[in-house]
């Protein structure tokens, strides 16, 4: 087990100057990007995994602190470990580590890897079996994070084929302007499709005219050619804003 200034000793070791500086590129840290402003270890997320349960010991303020950083892979590893916690720890643990992390979309929670890494195993998982209209709430939210948090929080529910949420999300978001949450909705509909493709084709056969080509390409991924040919052809897809 670590404590916080042996982790951030592990982590400084860990660091590579060559993947922080690919990873800047990649996650578009430039101006006017939607990363702008975030800053990189440069630490392969296998890495950041294994440390997870040598932090089980570490204090919940110190996760917070961790999640609070400037440096994207602290944020993360500190996301993971919330992930690990909320797994393991009895209800009233799961609602105090979900109310924290909620708070946290949109500020620590800022970017799409680690919402789509953690998102659907806090949130998703603990409104399975609750209200969900957080969820709608976060869909119309104006931060990007939020909106693709709502989305993500979807798969836990489709992991367990229950698919109405996911497609009333979906549905909400189905005309969105950024292409991280065309991306997402159409992920999350070819991972509707995958267990239920009557389901996936009912919601496409509604939409398919309008939404956005990026959307509609992840969307039916895994269709046969010709199906898939049937869809690109439905009408004048949008092209969605890059």
């Amino acid at each position: 087990m670590v404590d916080l200034n042996e982790l951030e000793q592990v982590l400084a070791e860990l660091a590579d100057p060559e993947i922080a500086a690919h990873s800047a590129r990649f996650f578009k840290t430039g101006k006017g990007e939607y990363g702008e402003g975030d800053t990189f270890l440069g630490i392969r997320v296998p890495q950041l995994r294994k440390l997870v349960p040598k932090c089980r010991q570490l204090s919940l303020t110190a996760v917070m602190d961790l999640l609070h950083s400037p440096l994207h892979e602290k944020r993360l590893v500190a996301a993971l470990i919330l992930v690990d916690r909320f797994k393991r720890g009895s209800v009233d643990e799961q609602e105090k580590i979900f109310t924290l992390y909620v708070k946290e979309i949109g500020s620590g929670i800022n970017n799409w890897d680690l919402i789509d890494t953690t998102c659907p195993h806090i949130v998703g998982a603990w409104l399975y079996k609750r209200d969900r209209s957080l969820l709608y709430r976060l869909a119309g939210s104006e931060n990007l994070w939020q909106r693709r948090a709502a989305m993500l929080a979807c798969f836990y529910f489709i992991r367990k084929e229950d698919f109405i949420d996911a497609l009333k999300i979906a549905a909400l978001l189905v005309e969105d302007r950024e292409d991280l949450i065309h991306k997402a909705v159409g992920w999350m509909l070819r991972e509707t499709g995958k267990r239920d493709q009557q389901a996936a084709e009912q919601f496409l056969q509604q939409h398919c005219a309008t939404m956005p080509r990026t959307m509609l390409r992840y969307a039916i991924e895994r269709f046969a050619p010709e199906k898939r040919k049937q869809y690109m052809n439905c009408g004048k897809n949008k092209e969605g804003t890059k």
